[in-house]
C-alpha cells in the first residue's frame, strides 16, 4: 500500500509542492477585506467614505469614560441619530463589575436610538461603543462601529420600513469593564426585552470583519449570516477558542441578558490598538467597508424576517475553504469525528495485514510525535525571550509588534524544523508508513477531541484526517494509474492548507508573539500533516540530506535577523512607553512613575532608578521606575467616613476638582463593594479573589461625579483597614516642566500611564467616622 502510495513519479513531489503553496496563498487572499466604497455610491448601499466623514468628527480625540470629549462625541452622535428620525435617549446610570479583587463603577451615557418596525416580531439590537481607551482616539475601537452605525442607518431609510424593530446601542464605558452594556441591561426595559444582536468591535486598523463569536445554539443565526452577508469572514473555530478565552466586550453582558446573536471584529495591524496611533488615518478603509456592508445586510436580513423562527437546539461548524463558506450541523461533528477514526483505523490494518507498519512501530511514532509539537511551542516562546531580551522595549507590546511578518515566518520554518528532526531520523528505524499512520492517528484523534469538547473546531482535525486516510486507502488500489495516487496522497494535506495556517496567522494577529506557542502549535499540525509528502520527493528508505534541516535552521535565523532589521521604531510605527505623574497630597511629596522595563531616552528625563520608596503606600503596582517631580497645585481625594464596625465600610468620596476619576485601594481583600452616585443610580457587586502586586482590595469608579459618590464596601472583621484614595486625571501637560513625547513615541496601554495621581491615605479604625478621625496612611 505504502509502498505504491509513495512510488516515485518523475513530478509527484514538486506538483505536490505547488498545490501546497497555491492553496496556502489563495486561502490567504480569499480572507480579504472589501474594497471601500465613494461618497458617490447608491443611497441604499453603504459607503465608506461617507461613514468616514463622521468618524472625523467625533474620533479626532481620545473620549474615555466621563471626559470632555466623551460628552462632545455624545452630543455629535445623539444629533446625528435623530437627524436620521430615530428615537433617541440617553440612559445615564452607574455600570458596574467586578474582577480579582477589584470593582469597578462607572458613571455611564449610553446611546439608545430606536427605529420602530411595521409589524416586529422581535428587535433587533446593533451595538457598539462609542467611548475609547484614554491614551488613544479610538478611531478602529471603536469609531467605525459607531460611524458604521449612523451610515447603516442612513442606508436603511431610503428603503421600505423593517418588519422587526431596531434598536441602536451606542455604549459607554466599555473599555473600563463594559460598564454601559452591564448597566443597560440591569436597568433599560429594552436591555430586558431581549432579541437578536449584532455587536461590532476591533482590536487593529485593518484586516476583514471576521464574525468570531456567537451565541450558543447558533444554527439559524450562521444560515442567515452566510446567506445575507456579500463577504462573510471567521469560522466556527474562532467562536470554540473565545468561549475559552477570559476576554468579553459588550457581547458577553448582552447575551448573559437574553439576548442572542453574533460579535464581529477586525484585528490586523494590532500594534496599533489601544495608543494614540489608533487613529482615522491608520484605519484601513476597507475594513470599515468591510464592517459596514456586513452591518447593514444582517440588518436588513434579520430586520425584515420572523425573528420568532431564528432559534435553534444546536450550534453548526463553519468555515471558508478557497473563498467557498461551508456549513455542516453540529449533529453531523461526531458522526465524522467518528468516520476519520474508522478510516484511519481501517488504514492501520491494510498497513498490518500488508507488513507495511507494525503495531509496536506505530506506537512509537504516534507517542513520538508530541515532541516536535513540544518543540515548536518552546521554540516559539523562546524567540519571543530572546527578542525581549534583544529589545526590552517589546515587553510593552504585549507580543503585538508593527511588523511581525518575518518572526511568524520564523517560527513557521522552526515548527517545520521540529517536524523534519522527528521525521527523518525515525522515517529509517520505524518506516515511512508508521509515520504517516502516526500523523493521521494524531489528526484522527484531535478530531475527536474536538467533537467532545469543543464541536466547531473539530473540522481543522476531522476533515484532513478523513480524507487524508481515505486518500491513502485510495492511493493503495492495485493498478491505479501513478498520478491517481500522487492526486490521492495530497487530499488530507491540501485540506490542512486549506484551514490551518490562515488559524495560525489569526492566531499571531489575535493573541501576539507573547503567546507565540500557540500559532506555532497550529503550524507544527500543519507541518505533521503534510510531512508524508516528503516521500513523493524520496521514496525508499534512504534517509534524506542533512541539508534540508539545516536549510530550515538557517532561514529561521535568517529571518529573525530580518525581523530585528525591518521592525524598527518610527512616527507611524511608535514605541509605546508608560509614564505618571504621583503627588501625596498629605505630605505634597511628588514622583514621576514608568514600569517600562527599559525606559525610552525621553522617559529617562524624569525616571532615574527602580526604587518605589518614596511612593504613597499602596499606590505602586508592580515594580517601578522613579524619579523625583516638582509638586503641583491640586485638590486631592477626599474620603469623609459615615461608619465602620470593623467589617462594612461605608464613606463618601470625591476626586477633587478637575479629576475624571477616583481609585480606592484597602490593605484587605473586599467581599462586596457599592456605590450611589445620586440621580445616576446605585449597583453593587460580589467581589473575590484579590489584587497581584498591590493591595488586595481595590475599587475604581470612572466619571466621577464632582458631588462625589457614596461607597460601601464589605470586608472580614477587623478592628482597622487602611485606604489609599487616588485622584486621576487625564494628561501630564500641568506638571511643570513637563516636555511632551516625541514623534516616535506612544503613551504605552497601562490603565495607570498619562495621568496626574493625587493621594490621600486613612487608617480607619473601627467606630471611626468623619473625615477627621481619618488618620494619614503609615
Amino acid at each position: 500500500m505504502f509502498k505504491k502510495m509513495f512510488k516515485k513519479t518523475a513530478f509527484a513531489g514538486p506538483a505536490a509542492l505547488v498545490v501546497l503553496v497555491a492553496v496556502v496563498v489563495l486561502s490567504a487572499m480569499a480572507d480579504s477585506t472589501m474594497q471601500p466604497l465613494p461618497a458617490s455610491a447608491p443611497a441604499g448601499e453603504f459607503s465608506a467614505r461617507r461613514a468616514l466623514d463622521h468618524l472625523r468628527e467625533f474620533a479626532a480625540e481620545p473620549r474615555p469614560i466621563g471626559s470632555p470629549a466623551g460628552d462632545r462625541a455624545r452630543d455629535y452622535l445623539v444629533g446625528r441619530l435623530r437627524a436620521e428620525g430615530l428615537q433617541v435617549e440617553v440612559q445615564r446610570a452607574v455600570g458596574a463589575r467586578p474582577a480579582s479583587g477589584l470593582a469597578t463603577f462607572g458613571q455611564v451615557d449610553n446611546i439608545v436610538g430606536r427605529l420602530p418596525g411595521t409589524d416586529p416580531t422581535g428587535t433587533v439590537l446593533i451595538a457598539a461603543h462609542y467611548d475609547s481607551a484614554a491614551m488613544g482616539p479610538g478611531a478602529s475601537d471603536d469609531g467605525a462601529a459607531v460611524a458604521a452605525m449612523i451610515e447603516t442607518v442612513r442606508a436603511l431609510r431610503t428603503g421600505t420600513g423593517l418588519r422587526n424593530d431596531v434598536v441602536l446601542l451606542m455604549s459607554d464605558g466599555e473599555e473600563d469593564g463594559v460598564l454601559g452594556a452591564e448597566a443597560f441591561v440591569r436597568r433599560h426595559p429594552l436591555g430586558r426585552a431581549g432579541g437578536v444582536l449584532l455587536n461590532w468591535e476591533a482590536r487593529g486598523v485593518r484586516g476583514p470583519s471576521l464574525m468570531f463569536e456567537t451565541s450558543r445554539n447558533n444554527a439559524r443565526l450562521v444560515e442567515t449570516f452566510a446567506d445575507a452577508v456579500p463577504a462573510p469572514r471567521g469560522d466556527s473555530s474562532m467562536v470554540e477558542m473565545y468561549r475559552l478565552l477570559p476576554n468579553n466586550t459588550d457581547f458577553t453582558p448582552l447575551t448573559g441578558a437574553g439576548f442572542t446573536g453574533m460579535n464581529f471584529a477586525y484585528i490586523r495591524g494590532s500594534s496599533l490598538y489601544h495608543t494614540a496611533a489608533d487613529s482615522v488615518a491608520n484605519l484601513d478603509p476597507g475594513s470599515l467597508q468591510h464592517h459596514g456592508s456586513t452591518m447593514l445586510a444582517l440588518t436588513r436580513a434579520l430586520g425584515g424576517a420572523d425573528l420568532r423562527t431564528l432559534t435553534s437546539d444546536h450550534d453548526v461548524t463553519y468555515f471558508r475553504a478557497l473563498g467557498v463558506m461551508i456549513t455542516y450541523p453540529g449533529t453531523a461533528v461526531p458522526p465524522l469525528a467518528a468516520l476519520a477514526v474508522l478510516a484511519v483505523a481501517g488504514l492501520v490494518v491494510l498497513g498490518r495485514v500488508r507488513r507495511l507498519l507494525t503495531l509496536p512501530r506505530l506506537a512509537v511514532a504516534t507517542v513520538s510525535a508530541v515532541l516536535p509539537l513540544l518543540a515548536s511551542v518552546a521554540m516559539a516562546q523562546g524567540l519571543w525571550e530572546l527578542l525581549v531580551g534583544l529589545r526590552p522595549e517589546y515587553d510593552t507590546m504585549g507580543g503585538l509588534l508593527h511588523r511581525p511578518q518575518a518572526f511568524e515566518a520564523a517560527i513557521a520554518a522552526m515548527s517545520a524544523l521540529a517536524v523534519l528532526c522527528w521525521y527523518l531520523p525515525l522515517r529509517r528505524r520505524l518506516g515511512p508508513a508508521a509515520l504517516s499512520a502516526a500523523v493521521l492517528v494524531w489528526t484522527a484523534g484531535l478530531g475527536a477531541l474536538c467533537a467532545w469538547f469543543a464541536p466547531g473546531a473539530a473540522f481543522l482535525f476531522t476533515l484532513p484526517a478523513l480524507l487524508g486516510a481515505l486518500g491513502a486507502l485510495a492511493a493503495s488500489v492495485t493498478g491505479a494509474p501513478a498520478w491517481v495516487r500522487a492526486v490521492a496522497t495530497t487530499l488530507g494535506p491540501v485540506t490542512a492548507a486549506a484551514v490551518l495556517p490562515s488559524l495560525a496567522w489569526n492566531a499571531f494577529d489575535g493573541m501576539g508573539l507573547a503567546l507565540g506557542g500557540v500559532g506555532a502549535l497550529v503550524l507544527a499540525l500543519f507541518w505533521l500533516g503534510v510531512a508524508p509528502l516528503v516521500e513523493l520527493f524520496q521514496p525508499g528508505p534512504a534517509v534524506l540530506p542533512r541539508r534540508v534541516p539545516v536549510t530550515a535552521a538557517v532561514l529561521a535565523v535568517c529571518l529573525v535577523g530580518a525581523g530585528l532589521a525591518v521592525d524598527g521604531f518610527d512616527a507611524e510605527r511608535p514605541r509605546r512607553t508608560h509614564l505618571a505623574y504621583v503627588m501625596d497630597a498629605d505630605t505634597r511629596v511628588a514622583h514621576w512613575a514608568s514600569a517600562d522595563p527599559e525606559p525610552a531616552g525621553w522617559t529617562r528625563r524624569y525616571v532615574s532608578a527602580r526604587a518605589v520608596d518614596g511612593l504613597p503606600p499602596g499606590y505602586a503596582r508592580g515594580s517601578l521606575w522613579t524619579g523625583t517631580a516638582p509638586a503641583i497645585r491640586a485638590d486631592g481625594p477626599r474620603v469623609v467616613v459615615s461608619s465602620y464596625d470593623g467589617g462594612t465600610l461605608t464613606m463618601r468620596v470625591t476626586a477633587g476638582r478637575g479629576a475624571r476619576s477616583v481609585t480606592l485601594r484597602l490593605d484587605r481583600p473586599i467581599t462586596w463593594a457599592g456605590v450611589s452616585a445620586g440621580r445616576f443610580g446605585q449597583a453593587g457587586v460580589q467581589v473575590t479573589g484579590t489584587r497581584t502586586g498591590t493591595w488586595p482590595g481595590e475599587i475604581r469608579f470612572r466619571g466621577i461625579p464632582s458631588q462625589g459618590v457614596r461607597v460601601t464596601v464589605r470586608l472580614s472583621p477587623a478592628e482597622r483597614v487602611r485606604v489609599i484614595a487616588i485622584s486621576e486625571s487625564d494628561g501630564l501637560s500641568a506638571v511643570p516642566g513637563f516636555v511632551p513625547r516625541p514623534p516616535g513615541l506612544v503613551a504605552a496601554t497601562r490603565e495607570d500611564g498619562d495621568l496626574v495621581a493625587v493621594t490621600r491615605g486613612y487608617t480607619l479604625r473601627r467606630g471611626s467616622h468623619g473625615e477627621g478621625v481619618a488618620e494619614g496612611a503609615q
